[in-house]
């Protein structure tokens, strides 16, 4: 992931015409901003002028929420300070899930929005409320900028984003704020202090130079630290398999033997790894943030299981206990602990490689069609290096086990909040930063919640694929319900013809239900320049006992 080199600053308190909305954008492009995504309102236009002034680009989505996702998406691939700008009064509320997301999925979002003045406040009501009390418990800081405050408010907020776990930051901006003028101050003197690594790793080393059976599972920290290297070494040096969350899927190519594969939300994937995480005799959790996972992840080891707990940031999560936790730098104190280890000889018994033999037969795609079908398909023709997006619903739990990732962030989604209608969004963001085709996996009632997104491909011109798993029904609420002994209720859809809906929108759409007109049409989409809808019929209770 590489930034792209922002515009030169304006320093200068000579600068002719300078605006508190300049100073603003002038700094987030200093910090890696390369694109902006919003609906404008009358509260905001300043500010979208003078990002265009300062080099970013304002890129118009057809909802604030689908606009947070698209900023994301952009920034897993470009590493882009991902920036969302909403108007007052609606537009704030309607970006509250995107804001929410990057909260539980650990992203820096920058969120700016517009607001009257104060003064005006006290007599003026229409749209008004008080955005600071609404996002101050989603977000890690909320600031409102005052004239003479905008570099300072900027330079705090990005720092607390990306310290720690990053998280979303909040500021609003008053309309005479952002159009006053206002004089330029130079940069903060030096950067905010990297994150440590504790001082003493010799209890940690010397835990793992006497396991015989070590087991790693990464997790989402190691993937926002960009420290795939890291693991790899510790791997290398240690012998020991590796689990992942959804979201670190990747960090080791999957193809690899050492990876066992992807657990997070799949019951059966579980049963699977339980008897290897009862069987080690020391746990390494690399990075790992347990919002990712299910409950079945409380507690899943017994108490005097040795577990070392490497983390950005320390949080009170009450999922498991640990014999320690080490709080810093992840990928810096896996290096330290592999540095100080000698070569072991572990699991002389082979299991880890018989628990990932049993981890591929069980999600092995049948024959006949149906959702395993159009992952396998649409994976064998995929080239290697294509991010791929999953919305929320139960083609996304089967999925994450069925995919392979041959990198870190390939396979983007909300495991966090775990909402639907963020695949789109994503995989558009996605497009945008790499110009290559990404592909977005959606199911229909997810696809139909942000379908005005579509105009958003169209106008960006952007290659992404999307395929849109077409059951009729909320397939994980309606198991959920079968599980649960009730009656089916408010689960069912309508049939809706996505193919023709692509069409109108511009692109290419046709439905498919076999394998062979699935990777013809999938071929023939990543050699197009604009997007493509893949309407892929399937039954809905093809997802029974799959995950």
């Amino acid at each position: 992931m590489t930034i792209q080199t922002p515009p030169p600053v304006p320093t200068s308190a000579g600068a002719a015409g300078l605006t508190g909305a300049d100073i603003i954008a002038a700094r987030l492009a200093a910090a890696g901003a390369t694109h902006a995504f919003g609906i404008p309102g009358g509260e905001v236009l300043g500010l979208v002028d003078a990002l265009g002034r300062a080099g970013i680009r304002f890129e118009l989505a057809r909802h604030e929420n689908a606009a947070g996702f698209m900023a994301e998406g952009l920034w897993h691939v470009t590493g882009a300070l991902p920036v969302l700008v909403a108007t007052l009064g609606p537009g704030v509320s309607n970006a509250i899930t995107a804001v929410a997301h990057a909260q539980q999925d650990r992203v820096p979002l920058v969120f700016i929005t517009g607001c009257v003045d104060q003064a005006l406040a006290e007599s003026y009501t229409h749209q008004v409320f008080d955005h600071q009390a609404v996002l101050r418990p989603l977000v890690k800081a909320s600031f409102r900028a005052a004239p003479g405050t905008e570099a300072l408010v900027v330079d705090k907020a990005l720092a607390i984003a990306r310290s720690g776990r990053p998280g979303p930051v909040h500021i609003d901006l008053p309309i005479a704020v952002a159009e006053a003028k206002a004089v330029a101050v130079p940069p903060p003197p030096a950067a905010m202090a990297a994150a440590g690594v504790p001082a003493d790793l010799d209890r940690a080393v010397a835990l793992l130079a006497g396991a015989r059976r070590p087991l790693v599972l990464a997790g989402l920290d190691l993937v926002n630290e960009n420290a795939a290297a890291s693991l790899v070494r510790l791997l290398d040096r240690t012998g020991a398999p590796l689990l992942t969350t959804y979201k670190a899927k990747g960090l080791l190519p999957e193809d690899d033997s050492r990876v066992i594969g992807g657990v997070g939300l799949s019951p059966k994937a579980d049963a699977l790894v339980r008897p290897l995480i009862e069987a080690a005799d020391l746990i390494v959790l690399a990075g790992y943030d347990p919002i990712e996972m299910r409950q079945g992840w409380r507690n899943p080891w017994p108490a005097d299981k040795p577990v070392i707990d490497i983390v950005a940031q320390a949080l009170p999560h009450g999922m498991h206990g640990a014999t320690m936790t080490l709080e810093g730098h992840v990928g810096t104190i896996l290096d330290r602990l592999g540095a100080e280890l000698p070569p072991a000889s572990v699991w002389e018994r082979g299991e880890p490689a018989a628990v990932r033999a049993a981890f591929r037969q069980a999600f092995a795609a049948p024959a006949e069609w149906g959702p395993h079908a159009v992952f396998e398909t649409l994976r064998a023709v995929a080239p290697s290096g294509t991010v791929a997006t999953a919305d929320s619903g139960a083609h996304r739990i089967l999925l994450s086990q069925l995919w392979s990732c041959d990198g870190p962030r390939r396979l983007l989604q909300s495991t966090g909040l775990c909402t639907m209608g963020c695949a789109l969004p994503l995989a558009t963001g996605a497009a945008l930063g790499s110009g290559q085709p990404a592909l977005c996996f959606v199911g229909d009632a997810g696809l139909e919640m942000v379908l005005g997104e579509l105009a958003t491909l169209r106008d960006l011109a952007v290659p992404v694929i999307v395929v849109v798993l077409v059951d009729e029904a909320l397939g994980l609420i309606a198991l959920k319900q079968k599980q649960m002994g009730l009656a089916r209720a408010g689960v069912d859809l309508g049939l809706s013809d996505f193919a023709a809906v692509a069409r109108a929108f511009g692109g290419h759409g046709v439905t498919v239900a076999d394998r062979e007109s699935l990777a013809r049409e999938a071929a023939a989409a990543f050699a197009r320049p604009g997007f493509s809808l893949l309407a892929c019929r399937i039954d809905a209770a093809a997802y029974q006992g799959a995950f």
